[in-house]
């Protein structure tokens, strides 16, 4: 079946989030952007401006075009996101199940190729398989709204990568040649590959005798592939190719390591598939808060992660 079997598709009219006032405990604000639920912000009530009730599904024709989301809270709505409200009760596993399917038709645009006609068209499966419904979806709360730690950009300075990490590469295994175990597997071992997805975990394996697996706690970050694709790997695991291991040489909590990663990350634009980061990688620069002595000072970074929305979940 297609969208509009399932769902009324409203298109709001042009609302723009800078023209609003912002407002911490006023209203969600909806855009085209593909992260955190596509909220941009909360602003304050707006006279004669609709607002969309919790439980409808917002989907980009621009932008991120078809990040379906399910607003758990009420919203205003930006220009060119189609607003969708099931024609029949639908709990929030089914329309998160409905979201999936709409996201995984993204391929079939771009930011020049809207889905602004097409929309409506797009096919859905005709019926929801048993497990959605047997899915536990258990919402994530956080106690900060907004950050309340500035970043205090005259305290950056650039530290190559081999200053603060061990570079080491992985042990260069193949999936293929790993038997994959079930996830319930108590004795399974996490496998990481140059994917940016889940972690960069892509099954589970049994272990392989005589072969020990890298130790929890060291980040991963991908040399080919989906190059800079940096985790940190809260598990045991073993390794693909084309992956190296950073281990840490100052004593580093989990949230500087996570702040750690996305500075990597912000490396990512200068490579590509056919630009890899296996020669490059130690020498990437990193650009760090330091503290009086020109070292980095990991306990602001771990304080800045822990001052924002969900950082007091890690």
């Amino acid at each position: 079946m297609k969208i509009d079997d399932l769902f009324t598709i409203e298109y709001p009219h042009t609302l723009i989030y800078s023209e609003l006032s912002p407002n911490n405990n006023g209203i969600n604000f909806v855009s085209s952007q593909g992260v955190n639920n596509s909220v941009v912000g909360r602003v304050a009530p707006v006279d004669g401006v609709k607002i969309y009730p919790a439980g409808v599904i917002t989907v980009p024709l621009k932008g991120t075009v078809l990040a379906a989301h399910v607003q758990v809270e009420p919203c205003y709505v930006a220009h060119q996101i189609a607003v969708l409200t099931a024609k029949k009760p639908m709990n929030i596993q089914e329309k998160l199940f409905y979201c999936t399917c709409i996201q995984n038709n993204a391929y079939r645009f771009s930011y020049g190729r809207q889905a602004d006609k097409t929309l409506k068209n797009i096919e859905l499966p005709d019926s929801i398989p048993e497990w959605v419904n047997s899915t536990s979806v258990r919402p994530i709360s956080t106690n900060n709204s907004v950050s309340t730690r500035p970043i205090e950009y005259e305290r950056f300075k650039d530290f190559p990568l081999a200053d603060v990490f061990e570079v080491k590469y992985g042990i260069n295994l193949e999936l293929l040649n790993c038997t994959v175990a079930s996830d319930d597997d108590p004795t399974a071992i996490n496998f990481v590959a140059r994917t940016a997805q889940n972690n960069g975990v892509v099954a589970k394996v049994k272990r392989i005798q005589g072969l020990e697996p890298q130790p929890a706690g060291i980040l991963t970050c991908a040399g080919g592939g989906s190059v800079l694709s940096t985790f940190v790997q809260s598990s045991p695991f073993y390794s693909g190719r084309d992956l190296y291991l950073l281990i840490p040489k100052y004593p580093m909590s989990l949230s500087a390591k996570l702040f750690c990663c996305t500075i990597i990350e912000a490396n990512k634009y200068r490579f590509s598939y056919g630009r890899q980061a296996n020669k490059t990688l130690p020498t990437i620069q990193l650009k760090l808060p330091a503290k009086a002595d020109g070292t980095p000072d990991f306990e602001h970074m771990e304080n800045y992660i822990k001052s924002l929305p969900y950082g007091d979940r890690i």
